[in-house]
């Protein structure tokens, strides 16, 4: 590894423990600072967080390598999300943040869920508690395993020390500043990847002497990949802008709203969040098509598209710029790691131990409990990483689907519509994810391809849990006087923290 590229990485390192150990000399001692900072966050802040904790490697990796190989039919993909994301700023943060803070402070989703719809019998809790708990210590550990790959092929260090180095960091600073250090971390990381994304593609356009000499390389492999209508149909371009309906659902991104200093901050959360994942989506599809035509000019093979970000990173800079670019790869998986530990520990220390084990525990003794459970699910996640071509691990590709069809029109049908009852909540969300279930393993073809080819199943996952809630809610008693009451003093208290 050379000099540059160690120095790098050591002072990123370095930043990422030092700003756990600033938030947890500031943070509050109660579960609301460690689990929610607070609910101070500002809109930087929260922007931020949200984009990074969001995008992953995905975002340096996976839509690079995408359009390396397949041209700019990808960005119905890249439109999906962002429209998506921009509706989950416009629609439920600023319903959320108030919401579960008139639904007597509830810090967790399940928790909201539970108090929206006074569920005495806890399934509106447990139910999507187990969710996230099984789901987000997978995810945790795919994190794991992307962090311990890229050690082993860009640094030249064993697997298994990377899958250390990428838990023992993250964990330390989750362990002891939550979600502050969590939130405060993803910032800086937001920021890295951001100056990345606009570093890579433009240093290696410089190579070529306008576009339409690199237009004509990228031509000369494929002339269908500089179209955007190439090889897709109606209902592909559905799916693909369908990815974007995922962000109702994701409890590690909507958390970020539930913790916003107020309702009043949204507005500005999101004109920076958006304006960060505009620049930052179009570096990506830039990496991968402005990599390829490098590549292909200067005949350079590449074994996985996906590296393309590392290839260029290393080919075109300086070491000690090539190890920040590498950091960047590091901070998208972080990120990730970080956000999704602390919302499976907030779901084991509030949803579990709280409820089922000891009600009447002290704060202290709750943020003991969510500091155990961040490195319990850590060494779980890691123990799953050690097999690192697990088929366990490949389930998380359907967990955006998953949370998407199942968690997504509760979260929204919860905050707009009054007459929704527990019972219609608990039908529809088992519904959505039986049918994503039924739509991947489905024992049918459609035109003699598996269903989940043919549409994303996030999309028959999300009708069947409309429908299914409507029905339902429509089909027994309305909620009563209390959840009315709830819904009322939400939409006054939105209307207050929006005029002010």
């Amino acid at each position: 590894m050379e000099i540059g590229t160690l120095v790098s990485l050591a002072l990123y390192f370095i930043t990422m423990l030092g700003i756990g150990l600033y938030a947890y000399r500031t943070s509050t001692d109660d579960v609301s600072g460690y689990m929610l900072g607070g609910r101070q966050l500002g809109p930087g802040v929260t922007a931020l967080s949200a984009g990074a904790s969001d995008m992953s490697g995905w975002l340096l990796m996976g839509l690079p390598g995408a359009v390396f190989l397949s041209g700019f039919s990808n960005m119905w993909l890249a439109l999906g999300l962002f429209v998506g994301a921009f509706a989950n700023y416009l629609l439920v943060a600023p319903r959320l943040r108030v919401y579960t803070e008139v639904a007597e402070d509830a810090i967790t989703l399940p928790e909201f869920f539970e108090r929206r719809f006074e569920d005495g019998s806890h399934l509106l809790r447990v139910i999507p508690s187990v969710v996230i708990i099984v789901f987000f210590t997978l995810y945790t550990s795919s994190g794991v395993v992307a962090g311990g790959k890229l050690f082993e092929s860009s640094f030249g260090l064993s697997y298994e020390l990377g899958l250390y180095i990428t838990a023992g960091v993250v964990v330390t600073y989750t362990l002891f500043g939550g979600f502050l250090a969590v939130s405060m971390t993803d910032f800086v990381q937001g920021c890295i990847m951001f100056v990345a994304l606009i570093m890579v593609p433009i240093v290696a356009f410089m190579d070529f002497d306008g576009a339409g000499e690199m237009m004509r390389v990228v031509r000369s492999v494929d002339p269908t990949l500089v179209s955007i209508t190439s090889g897709v149909t109606v209902i592909s371009v559905i799916s693909a802008l369908s990815w974007g309906m995922g962000y109702f659902g994701q409890p590690h991104i909507i958390v970020r709203f539930m913790a916003i200093r107020s309702v009043g901050d949204v507005k500005v959360a999101r004109r920076i969040g958006m304006s960060w994942m505009f620049v930052a989506v179009i570096g990506a599809l830039s990496t991968g098509f402005i990599g390829l035509a490098y590549m292909t000019k200067n005949g350079l093979p590449i074994g996985d598209p996906e590296t393309i970000f590392i290839v260029l990173s290393q080919l075109l800079f300086h070491p000690l710029i090539g190890g920040f670019l590498l950091a960047a790869i590091l901070a998208a998986i972080m990120s990730t790691i970080s956000s999704q530990l602390l919302v499976s520990s907030s779901s084991l220390t509030e949803d579990f131990y709280k409820l089922f084990v000891r009600r009447d525990a002290s704060q202290k003794e709750l943020v003991a409990i969510g500091r155990a459970s961040v490195v319990a699910v850590a060494l779980v996640a890691i123990a799953l990483a050690y097999d690192r071509s697990s088929s366990v691990l490949s389930l998380v590709g359907n967990a955006w689907a998953g949370f998407g069809a199942a968690f997504g029109p509760l979260v929204v049908m919860s905050l707009f519509w009054k007459r929704m009852n527990a019972k219609g909540a608990i039908a529809g969300m088992i519904s959505g994810a039986v049918v994503v279930l039924i739509w991947i393993y489905a024992p049918f073809t459609i035109g003699g391809q598996n269903p989940s080819d043919v549409m994303f199943e996030i999309v028959p996952g999300g009708i069947a849990a409309i429908l299914v809630t409507v029905v339902v809610s429509l089909m027994t008693a309305p909620p009563g006087p209390r959840v009315r009451e709830g819904f009322t003093k939400m939409e006054k208290a939105l209307e207050e923290g929006m005029a002010s």
